[in-house]
């Protein structure tokens, strides 16, 4: 994609800043999928949160891949091969540069967040937890974070801990800072919580989990497709994303793990690849990333990746973060306008994601209604169901943005919900 097709230089530029303005309309214009029609109506898709779309260039680069440079990598000697190599290994520096972590080897292969973080819990886990260790969990987090953890430690004898939450959706951090004690061998908590918003103070969690020398995990799957991530400013031990929800295909993710403690964890899987030589009395291992890599890898997707990390970074982090901020308020604005409706989680510190029920409409007769309008929302627990027992609730509907939406959808979204209410009577 050549830049002259989505930015522009301002003409007129602040006195302490030179910035680039983006033209938002032709972005939207790179996304195939958002150009088609569901059930007669222009389609808004508003469930970003659960996967984002990919632009034309990472469609049309995993296409040539499959097309012209299908081969399986590593080890290969012939020109597809190491080609694929190549190109697939230039994903990982993609990934180091845009996470900004310290080391090329920090950065793991795998097929999702989900398996970022059973990777860290198994590997880890079964090194260092014992009975009556605590893990710290908080009471937001995705399923995906609790029960990996919930798993090792039926296996080891180690018990949760969970940080509660109050009721417009920030964790409660004095309570958090009592939970920590000498027994605590790891706190796991989401950065931005996938059903509420929130964006969670883990400058102070790690901060206060590395004065007890307790490391931290942290869910990015919904902050790292939303901002600026830095490893190397935040100092967290593990992060964990995924590809699909950052404009990247789904079957592949990153695992960031500091270095020093990659090298004394033992491999997660077994196999191809993550080993360096095998008898069968014993078997060593491959250097760090390919230690915790087994098999043969999803090669196009991770290439595609590659491609989507090329794509964010010419429109610019900060530029997303400040476009779906835009759009988040805009939102939050005309919603708090319809009667009946109840925004769930009002954190003051929000990524774009809006959480709401209309009136006592179940949010799944709620979701069916807007499709109808050709509005894609998601409906149900958001696989968190601690935070609907919380508020005692089977579910919402959410609403999750991303640069490429626009006010439109918006008040879309706004009419869907009236002729909810008006459908419903």
């Amino acid at each position: 994609m050549a830049t002259t097709e989505v930015l522009v230089m301002e003409d007129t530029i602040k006195k302490d800043t030179t910035r680039l303005t983006t033209d938002w309309q032709a972005v939207r214009k790179q996304f195939p999928v958002l150009q088609q029609k569901v059930h007669g109506q222009p389609l808004v898709y508003l469930d970003n949160g659960a996967s984002s779309q990919m632009p034309q260039s990472t469609i049309d680069r995993i296409n040539r891949y499959h097309s012209a440079e299908h081969s399986n990598v590593h080890r290969g000697i012939h020109t597809l091969s190491q080609r694929g190599t190549d190109y697939y290994e230039e994903t990982r520096k993609k990934v180091k540069k845009f996470i900004n972590a310290r080391h090329l080897e920090e950065v793991i292969y795998t097929t999702g967040t989900t398996d970022s973080i059973n990777l860290v819990a198994q590997s880890y886990g079964r090194k260092y937890f014992r009975e009556g260790d605590e893990i710290i969990l908080s009471e937001m987090e995705h399923h995906a974070n609790i029960v990996p953890w919930q798993m090792i430690a039926e296996q080891t004898g180690a018990v949760l801990r969970v940080i509660p939450m109050t009721d417009n959706g920030e964790l409660k951090m004095d309570d958090f800072h009592h939970l920590l004690s000498d027994r605590t061998k790891m706190v796991a908590v989401v950065h931005v919580s996938n059903a509420l918003g929130t964006i969670n103070p883990v400058e102070e969690i790690i901060e206060a989990a590395h004065a007890r020398d307790i490391p931290v995990l942290l869910d990015g799957a919904q902050a790292v497709p939303h901002s600026v991530v830095d490893m190397q400013k935040l100092d967290v031990d593990f992060y964990a994303f995924s590809a699909h929800k950052m404009c990247g295909p789904t079957g592949f993710g990153i695992l960031y793990g500091k270095k020093e403690l990659l090298q004394e964890m033992p491999p997660y899987r077994g196999g191809g690849d993550m080993i360096d030589k095998v008898t069968f009395e014993k078997t060593t291992w491959n250097d760090l990333p390919h230690k915790f890599e087994a098999g043969t890898p999803p090669i196009a997707v991770g290439i595609g990746l590659g491609t989507s990390l090329d794509y964010l970074n010419e429109i610019g982090m900060e530029q997303i973060e400040a476009r779906e901020h835009e759009l988040l308020d805009y939102a939050t604005q005309e919603l708090s306008k319809i009667e009946d409706v109840r925004i769930i989680g009002s954190s003051a510190k929000k990524a774009s994601v809006i959480s709401f029920l209309i009136g006592d409409i179940h949010p799944t007769d709620a979701g069916t209604i807007l499709d109808q309008k050709g509005i894609a929302v998601r409906t149900g627990h958001h696989c968190a169901q601690p935070v609907m027992q919380h508020y005692n609730i089977p579910g919402t509907v959410r609403a999750s943005l991303s640069f490429y939406n626009n006010e439109e959808d918006i008040d879309r979204l706004v009419e869907g919900i009236k002729y909810v209410k008006e459908f419903f009577g």
